[in-house]
């Protein structure tokens, strides 16, 4: 099977939940910028450029000049990007399921198992 940029694109895309938090990753970033989420802009700014470097056509080992290292150093940064950004995504949830419910008072509850 032969890699290409689009094969790896489809790889990354089928990341168990990757498609399911793009939209979450939007809003992120978005809530970053407006300064509402408090992070470091290390921990966006890698995993984005390590995507955009992935959907550039330009790299630092070619596929044309050296098929199986071109390939491999796309394969690494997405191994290092995709579960980067997944984490990152997953923190944001959380601080904004803690945002939405933190003045949610229980009155009256009760535990089912």
């Amino acid at each position: 099977m032969k890699y290409s940029k689009l094969n790896i694109a489809k790889e990354a895309i089928n990341h168990k939940g990757f498609v399911r938090k793009i939209p979450d990753i939007f809003r992120m970033v978005k809530m970053w910028r407006k300064g509402a989420y408090p992070m470091k802009s290390i921990d966006i700014i890698l995993p984005l450029l390590g995507i955009l470097y992935i959907i550039s056509p330009i790299d630092l080992l070619p596929e044309f000049a050296i098929p199986v290292l071109g390939v491999m150093d796309d394969l690494a940064v997405l191994s290092l990007t995709i579960p980067k950004l997944i984490k990152e995504v997953d923190k944001f949830l959380l601080w904004e399921a803690e945002q939405k419910y933190s003045g949610a008072k229980v009155i009256d509850a009760e535990i089912i198992k």
